[in-house]
């Protein structure tokens, strides 16, 4: 397969070594930091040398095929991606949800750098298989499989996608203040803040809560929680309210349910300062979330586009 006018993007992360020697200037200096602290540099070097050499893989195999271009994750949102674009995550699932919610419908290669330290659920492929899997994807003969992202639209005209999940609540460890309304029910609320969940988000954060709430249920005798995975593609999202505090101003009836196409959630902030809206964990990537805003939740019209065996 000749290259063309094929390209692939691929976005790479800082390992722990890059960012300690980022701190502290020398790789001696972090070496000295973390022994000092009891812990064990060598593996710090050998995450950093896998990572580094799985990298330079995928980007010789690449070059057969196509024009390589490399990018820190950090630059991913603001990246422009061309229509036909094939891009490659090498890193951790995180990472993969992460860049998945930027792009339009581009085919998105998950690797493995180091598959005997990441469990990789979304990491379907190994370094070395990307020569015979890249001229499949330019081709457009390859396994691919949809995922539903979540869509959040505020009152001020912010728009954020999520791939595992959204975060609405606080900045800080104090309450977040809201009113909540879902279908017919509506109530003012305190709580840690109000997680919303889409399917391939549902083992990670989502079950987090339930696993709280199903260890609470059964200390007091309630039996135990189902819990039961939403397939990548439904339609649906769920959301789980965190510590709702009940008071004379607050309730903490409307703590869970699920969002389809027809049914949003919305959220009014009554937080003065430090209300915030992140998705994927990525707090720096917030949007800003204060008293009278507005925010609903829903499943987005677009999905994302996750290359499988």
């Amino acid at each position: 397969m000749e290259r063309g006018m094929n390209k692939a993007v691929i976005v790479t992360r800082k390992t722990r070594l890059t960012l300690l020697v980022e701190r502290y200037n020398t790789v001696e200096q972090a070496r000295f930091y973390i022994e000092h602290m009891g812990e064990d540099f060598t593996d710090y070097v050998t995450e950093d040398r896998n990572y580094r050499e799985a990298v330079m893989a995928v980007a010789e195999a690449a070059s057969r095929f196509a024009r390589v271009q490399t990018v820190d994750r950090s630059f991913v949102p603001s990246m422009v991606f061309g229509r036909d674009d094939a891009v490659i995550a090498v890193g951790q699932d995180g990472m993969v949800a992460n860049v998945m919610k930027y792009l339009g419908g581009q085919p998105l290669l998950g690797v493995n750098p180091d598959p005997a330290r990441w469990d990789g659920v979304l990491l379907p492929f190994e370094a070395g298989e990307i020569a015979q899997l890249l001229p499949k994807v330019f081709s457009g003969c390859y396994n691919r499989k949809n995922i539903t992202m979540a869509e959040a639209l505020t009152r001020d005209g912010q728009r954020m996608l999520a791939v595992n999940d959204f975060f609405i609540g606080i900045k800080s460890h104090a309450s977040a203040r809201y009113r909540i309304r879902f279908g017919k029910q509506q109530e003012n609320q305190s709580s840690s803040g109000i997680i919303v969940s889409t399917g391939l988000g549902s083992t990670g954060w989502y079950r987090s809560v339930l696993a709280e709430a199903d260890g609470i249920a059964r200390l007091f005798g309630a039996g135990t929680v189902a819990y039961t995975p939403i397939p990548w593609d439904a339609d649906d999202l769920t959301f789980l309210v965190r510590e709702p505090f009940p008071s004379r101003s607050t309730q903490a009836a409307l703590v869970c349910g699920e969002i389809g196409r027809n049914r949003e959630l919305t959220v009014t902030s009554a937080m003065p300062e430090g209300g915030v809206i992140f998705s994927d964990g990525m707090e720096e990537d917030a949007l800003s979330f204060c008293s009278g805003n507005e925010v609903r939740i829903r499943p987005a019209a677009e999905s994302a586009h996750l290359v499988v065996r």
